[in-house]
């Protein structure tokens, strides 16, 4: 346009400007109040999607005031085309980055839902969100008129150098898709490598695997090194384990009496200790006469990997108990003591109760 700037195009900009500024905080107000009833509901993708909303809408209507301003100002042509090119740009971004939000948050919501599906794993959003912002920035380019062809064939003829250089990264990038997509590991598993590390899996992202032991450390891990690796998976197929548990009797035990308190020592820490199984039937089987005593070994069932220290050490203490208020002995190992007496040697039987007359009456009486 050619004419004077006029006192009623200022007005009528400044409608234009104001209404997409009272859109904007209008719009923002709705979506506060669908974001309080989004927290209601048990599906958190309208959370996302609310969220990302609530960032692209209200920049939106201001773009759009913005543009209804320009569109009666008599700018020139180039001024003009300029000011669309730029709003356009700006609603573009703002549009591209609000749906990497909406997308990105809804795959973790789909991973943080089902089992099997890697819970934490970073990898899939970190992927899900330079794809879409790489779309956007496509688009962008070419909405300021640039054709993204030569682009697309000069990233195509370096991406094959990229790939020579940054073979090891590539190798992890692809190696943590591969065990998430084979759900032999997943975010939350307990695993146990044949070089020692063990622990719980905090995350799987396009490099590196973080494990998180006992101690509370982390163990950081190159995902090629853990495809690579021979491991025990405590969480697959299923969280709840056995655990073993070695006791020893002594020979003179009632082996029916022994057993049945056992089993109701099994059925007491199975019912009050937090983590174990009550469910499981507990099992008791006799299987060594050793130097000193019948062995057997006691099943507890338990909930996760985890549980079993506690249960073992609560069930350890309550069996202890009960035999000593049952009477049932639970002897020491015996041993064979040679004692030289002059030129010979004797051998003398020592077992591991000792009597009150002390080291030298046992050894010598």
């Amino acid at each position: 346009m050619n004419r004077a700037l006029t006192v009623d195009d200022l007005l009528f900009a400044g409608i234009a400007l104001a209404s997409g500024l009272l859109a904007a905080f209008a719009l923002r107000i709705l979506l506060r109040w669908l974001g309080r009833h989004a927290d209601r509901t048990r599906w958190t993708g309208d959370d996302v999607i609310v969220h990302a909303l609530r960032a692209v809408v209200p920049w939106a209507a201001v773009v759009g005031g913005v543009a209804g301003a320009a569109a009666v100002l008599p700018l020139t042509r180039p001024v003009q085309h300029t000011t669309n090119q730029v709003l356009t740009v700006l609603l573009i971004f703002v549009a591209t980055v609000s749906a990497a939000r909406v997308v990105t948050g809804l795959v973790r919501t789909v991973t943080q839902s089902r089992s099997g599906v890697a819970g934490s794993a970073t990898i899939f959003v970190n992927i899900t969100r330079i794809l879409v912002l790489a779309i956007g920035f496509l688009v962008v380019l070419q909405t300021l008129g640039i054709s993204i062809a030569p682009l697309l064939t000069a990233l195509g003829v370096g991406g094959l150098a990229v790939a020579l250089a940054l073979q090891d990264t590539l190798a992890n990038l692809f190696a943590g898709i591969h065990i998430l997509a084979s759900k032999t590991v997943q975010p939350g598993d307990y695993i146990k490598l044949s070089s020692g590390e063990e622990g719980y899996v905090e995350d799987i992202n396009w490099r590196q695997t973080t494990i998180r032991n006992l101690s509370n450390n982390l163990i950081v891990l190159p995902n090629g090194q853990l495809a690579q690796a021979n491991m025990t998976n405590f969480m697959r197929p299923e969280e709840q384990l056995t655990i073993l548990v070695q006791v020893g009797v002594a020979y003179d035990s009632d082996l029916d009496h022994v057993e049945r308190v056992t089993n109701e020592v099994i059925a007491e820490t199975m019912t009050e200790v937090e983590g174990a199984v009550p469910d499981h039937e507990p099992i008791i089987r006799f299987h060594t006469f050793g130097d000193s005593r019948i062995g057997f070994t006691v099943i507890l069932g338990v909930g996760e990997f985890s549980d079993q220290y506690r249960i073992k050490h609560e069930f350890i203490k309550r069996l202890h108990k009960r035999y000593r208020a049952e009477g049932i002995r639970i002897p020491a190992p015996a041993r064979t003591v040679a004692l030289q007496q002059g030129g010979a040697v004797i051998p003398q039987q020592r077992t591991g109760e000792i009597e009150p007359g002390g080291l030298s009456s046992a050894l010598f009486d």
